[in-house]
């Protein structure tokens, strides 16, 4: 194997939920007066933490972010993956390999709350894959694009960062993953809720592609 260990990000990587999630949080966005298209809500919000924009959030509505209201949106949020979630078009067999592949040294590290990647996981039929490694920006001194959740994720599993592969979608997470010192693995489909693969590129992402039926094969 290339790697020690392989990383994967959550949403966006092994489940499609980003277009799902940004619709509720657009909506409660412009219940409060600040109203952005999906595309507009996607550019800011993609792959952060909608805690860490807290000030930007106030700052268009005019209104405290409370604990109240991020419990709302968690809750709305999670009611629409329950009902819509699907996961990423081959990701599944994609990760019934690695995992094989890789005698269960994966890890998912996520910049989402633990509640949401466990609701997410079980949906689409991968926490077997994950149980007991899974691994929360929100539970961490700094979610992405620091490098924090995923050295705690490869420290886990007993590797460096820099010997392990990190499968990302978004700048914010790609930035985490090379910050650690991984080796990053740009997934591109086409649609939204992804970043291009010219921005990752940008970054320093070398390796790029668009199915994930071609990861193992990449992992190899």
């Amino acid at each position: 194997m290339k790697y020690e260990a392989v990383l994967f990000d959550c949403d966006g990587v092994l489940v499609d939920s980003e277009g799902i999630t940004n619709e509720v949080l657009r909506a409660m966005l412009h219940e409060r007066g600040w109203s952005l298209s999906p595309q507009e809500c996607m550019d800011i919000f993609l792959g952060r933490a909608v805690k860490d924009l807290q000030a930007r959030i106030e700052q268009h509505t005019a209104q405290p972010l409370t604990q109240e209201w991020m419990q709302q949106f968690r809750d709305r949020r999670d009611q629409a993956l329950h009902a819509d979630l699907l996961a990423i078009p081959n990701a599944v067999a994609a990760v019934q390999e690695i995992h094989r592949d890789y005698a269960g040294r994966i890890a998912c590290a996520s910049g989402a709350d633990r509640g949401k990647v466990e609701l997410q996981l079980n949906k689409v039929g991968l926490m077997p894959f994950f149980e007991g490694r899974i691994f929360s920006g929100h539970e961490l001194p700094r979610s992405k694009p620091h490098p924090d959740v995923y050295l705690a994720a490869a420290a886990a599993l007993g590797s460096s960062a820099s010997a392990c592969a990190v499968i990302e979608d978004t700048t914010t997470g790609a930035r985490a993953g090379l910050a650690a010192g991984a080796t990053v693995l740009g997934y591109c489909p086409s649609g939204i809720g992804h970043s291009t693969a010219q921005q990752l590129r940008e970054l320093g992402v070398q390796l790029i592609f668009t199915d994930m039926a071609q990861l193992a094969r990449l992992l190899d």
